[in-house]
Order: structure tokens, then sequence, then C-alpha cells
């Protein structure tokens, strides 16, 4: 399954035409040289993430703003790209998972994934300075805001598309996006 590669040398995790199941997972830029688009190509955040977590045992929303910080704020992964990929890495056998207090689980890399980065190293290397190049330009400002602006539209959408809201339910999302307006006016 290893022995598969991508365009120009780089090693396959799963089988079809995207490595990873046969899925493209849409990772997008912000911002950035080419405009919208790709920021990884398949497979290149599950080395990111493999890195992060090799430099420190972390649970998935830090490794997302890890991967937005060293970015410069200009890409944030979703965590309906994240916690797939770390899922994938733990099957794969690169991660392990351990409980991290309440629902968070705590990834922690093992000697695999240790060996897979290694033997990986120079590409592995250019994504990360492909990384360092994009925080560079970055013209976003507040690389926090952007992410919360993120989560706050997927946590509308998820609402929005999970059926019927009832009155209470309108009222109080209104509410709560009411008094987000009015705090950032005042901030």
């Amino acid at each position: 399954m290893f022995g598969h590669h991508h365009k120009g040398g780089r090693p396959a995790f799963g089988r079809g035409p995207f490595g990873f199941h046969g899925h493209d997972h849409g990772h997008h830029r912000r911002h950035g040289r080419g405009g919208p688009g790709r920021f990884f190509d398949h497979g290149d955040l599950r080395f990111v993430l493999l890195k992060l977590i090799a430099e420190q045992p972390s649970h998935g929303y830090e490794l997302i703003k890890a991967v937005e910080q060293a970015v410069g704020g200009a890409y944030a992964p979703s965590p309906g790209v994240v916690y797939p990929t770390l899922t994938l890495l733990a099957e794969l056998g690169y991660v392990t998972e351990s409980d991290g207090g309440g629902a968070k689980k705590l990834y922690t890399i093992t000697a695999e994934g240790r060996a897979f980065l290694e033997t990986n190293g120079r590409h592995v290397e250019g994504l990360f300075g492909r990384m360092a190049e994009a925080a560079s330009r970055s013209t976003v400002a507040a690389p926090g805001v952007v992410r919360a602006q993120e989560n706050l539209k997927t946590a509308l959408r998820l609402k929005l598309t999970s059926g019927a809201l009832t009155e209470p339910q309108v009222a109080a999302i209104a509410k709560v996006l009411d008094d987000a307006a009015q705090a950032i006016e005042q901030a």
C-alpha cells in the first residue's frame, strides 16, 4: 500500500486517485499565490499533522491552531478534515490516541510514525518551507479572528442543516449572534 506514489514521486497513503480511500477532502487556500484553490496537495496534511505531533503530543484543536499559526493565518484546516486524517494516522499505526480529558483525544506519535517521517523527511521539510513562505506573505491581520469566524460558519451550517429548528432554538441562536455582533462593535 505504501509503495504507490502520487505525482512527483511522493508516497501515497492509500489507493485511489486521491490517495486517501479515494476521497478528496478539499484543503482550500484562503489567501496566497494563485488565489483560491488547494493549500496542500492530496495527502500533505497528513505529513504536517504527523510532524506537529512528533514535536509535541496534541489534541485535534491544538493541531488546527498550529497549522493556522504556521501559515500566518492564510489557512486553517477544518475539523472535518483534521479528525478523519488523525483517525487514518491512528489506523496506519503512526499515532496513538489516548484520553486527553473530557471528549478530547491526545495524539502521540509511534515508532512507526517517526520512521515514516524520517523516510519522507525531504518532502516534510519542503511542506514546512512552503508553509513558512505562506506565513511570510500572509496578509491576514488577525488569524485567530479568521479561525473563529470559520468555526462559527461551520457551527451555523451544521445546526441549520440538522433539521427543522424550534422557535426557541431560532430565538436562542439569533440572540447569540446579535450579542456577538454587539460585542464585536464594542471591542
